[in-house]
Order: C-alpha cells, then sequence, then structure tokens
C-alpha cells in the first residue's frame, strides 16, 4: 500500500502563451493540477509511493488527468469515476513586472465538489498509510467536500495516519469568516500544518514579530505539534529568493535559500510540500525543510502545476552544485 495518500481536487490548467492576456490569444496551452496532488507527485519523484484519492467525471477530459496522473506514477486505484460533475478548469496569465500573473476559475459543481461523506471507503485508503496530505482549498470547494475532509482526518487519525495540511487559503473559493470557522473545526486533528504568517493573522488574528512566534501561537491555538512555511523574497516577477522554515518542540529551523528564475510558479509550495513530508517520513524535520526548500526552488524552472523532477537533481542543488551544462 502507499506510504502517503493524498485528497483534493485536480484542474485542468489552460494558459495563453508568450505572456499574452486571455482576450487576445488565439490558442491555450494544457496542463493539468492541483494542490494535494502536486504533493502525491512530488513524493513519488523523491522515491516514495503515493496514492491520490479524488472523483473525476466520466468523461475524456476526467481521463486525461488520471492518465497524468498514472504518468507521473501517483496511484490512482482510490480514484472515483462518476455521472455527476464536471472537470475543473483554470486559466492562467503569466505575469511580468510590473503586471502580476493571474488565475480565473471555473470549476463550480466539480466531481469532487459533489463529493459527500460516505462516498470512500477510508479504513481501506488508509491500511497501511503513514502520511495523510489535503489542503485548505480541498474543504473550501463545497459544504460536502469539507465534510469529507473532516471524515477523511478523522479516518487518518484513528489509522494511526499522521496528518499534514497545507492551509492554502484562496479568497476566490471561500470568504475569510467562513474559512476561519471550518478551518478552526478541523485544525485540532493536524499534526503537520503549512501556513504562511499572512494567513494565520487574516484567518485567526495571530500575530507575531516573526515566523517563530506566529508559530507557536498556532501550536497553542490547535495543538499542532509542527508548522512550516515558505520564505519567499520578490523583487520581481519572473526572479524570487526561496527558502523554507519549520517550527516543532520550541525550536526553529531554516533551510539555505535558493536564487531562482521563474519558469512557472504554481505547484513549488506543493513542491515543498513534498519535500517537507519526505523528511518526516524519516522523522527528521530538519530534513524535510532542506528537501521541501530545494525542490520548491527546483520546481520553479519546470512548466506546469507538476514537479518534474529527479531526486539527484534536487540533492545536487542541496550540494550547491553550478549551472554548468550536465554533459
Amino acid at each position: 500500500m502507499p506510504d502517503i495518500i493524498a485528497f483534493g481536487e485536480a484542474m485542468v490548467r489552460l494558459a495563453p502563451p508568450n505572456f499574452q492576456r486571455l482576450e487576445q490569444t488565439r490558442s491555450l496551452d494544457l496542463e493539468i493540477g492541483g494542490a494535494e496532488l502536486n504533493t502525491a507527485a512530488g513524493l513519488v519523484r523523491l522515491g516514495r509511493s503515493a496514492a491520490w484519492v479524488s472523483r473525476l467525471p466520466n468523461n475524456s477530459l476526467g481521463k486525461l488527468v488520471a492518465n497524468r496522473v498514472r504518468e507521473i506514477g501517483v496511484s490512482d486505484e482510490f480514484v472515483q469515476f462518476t455521472d455527476e460533475g464536471r472537470c475543473g478548469l483554470y486559466f492562467l496569465e503569466f505575469g511580468a513586472a510590473p503586471r502580476a500573473s493571474s488565475i480565473l476559475y471555473d470549476r463550480k459543481d466539480s466531481s469532487v465538489a459533489l463529493t459527500q461523506r460516505g462516498m470512500f471507503d477510508w479504513p481501506t485508503i488508509f491500511r497501511g498509510a503513514k502520511w495523510f496530505h489535503v489542503s485548505g482549498i480541498a474543504a473550501a470547494l463545497s459544504p460536502g467536500a469539507a465534510e469529507v475532509v473532516d471524515e477523511a482526518m478523522n479516518a487518518a487519525r484513528d489509522a494511526g495516519v499522521k496528518v499534514c495540511m497545507d492551509l492554502n487559503y484562496r479568497s476566490k473559493l471561500w470568504p475569510k469568516e467562513h474559512a476561519a470557522e471550518v478551518l478552526s473545526l478541523m485544525l485540532p486533528q493536524v499534526d503537520v500544518l503549512i501556513a504562511s504568517e499572512a494567513d494565520a493573522e487574516y484567518l485567526f488574528g495571530i500575530t507575531g514579530a516573526d515566523f517563530t512566534e506566529v508559530a507557536k501561537g498556532l501550536v497553542e491555538r490547535f495543538g499542532v505539534t509542527t508548522v512550516a512555511g515558505t520564505r519567499r523574497e520578490a523583487p520581481l516577477v519572473w526572479r524570487n529568493r526561496f527558502a523554507a522554515v519549520g517550527y516543532s518542540a520550541g525550536v526553529t529551523h531554516e533551510s539555505a535559500w535558493y536564487e531562482v528564475e521563474i519558469v512557472d510558479r504554481l505547484g513549488a509550495g506543493d513542491a515543498l510540500a513534498a519535500g517537507l513530508i519526505h523528511g518526516l517520513l524519516d522523522g527528521d524535520l530538519k530534513k524535510g525543510l532542506d528537501y521541501g526548500a530545494a525542490m520548491g526552488a527546483m520546481k520553479h524552472t519546470i512548466p506546469g502545476d507538476l514537479p518534474w523532477l529527479t531526486k539527484d537533481e534536487i540533492e545536487a542543488a542541496m550540494q550547491g552544485e553550478g549551472l554548468r551544462i550536465k554533459r
């Protein structure tokens, strides 16, 4: 059975080429991705086994998504095909300073958004698993999806499976007050929380002088054991500095910083989550942050949401290997 189980939505991504706007383009580049699937894929690329749990429409778009899931090595054995709902889409416009990149969602009534309690056999899904990964995005899709996330978390705890949640607040999916209410009920079931300082303040009113103080506040409020986050300095749309930071048992750990030239920043945080869980599977938070930062930094260089990287490439980045062509 897979080491890691991930639950969430995957969408078809459509993007105009060459920095065009949607209203001017004549073609669209197609990728697929979703926060939890991206993380599962990253773990597979690091040599772990992972399965993605979701529902897809029983049509060509659903099959397209499932084909990509299998192609990158993630198990789709727990994916349900259904005549209910549709495949979610999102449209991505790539920006360049001073114009930011932007996303337009078209995902209402997706097949996974129509999910309800009892549709998944969670005790069977979690048999033999070690970690469960989900994000706030899955809970934001619909009241039914939020109940399924809660159901899965309870089943994971019953099975002795650790729970990792990426807060991933999306204002276009649900209002602040509703998100705070739902997530506050879920977080006491979480072992590892990935959250930004901005989201901690915006949703829960938790503030501090630095990441450590904010992480302490999250631990005290919700009882999570570990809090991790991204460090990002963004002087330009296409050039950033990137790192990872984590807090557990009263100690804060940080990764090295990476200078990144951005080809596509979508999925970088999900790649960081993959590296984090990779280290935590070995009981080592610092290892997780080091792998997470390297993998997140490297993901910026790959088009699409999925981290088409190798473990050797990630470890080479961690060791500071240069940019000479590898022949």
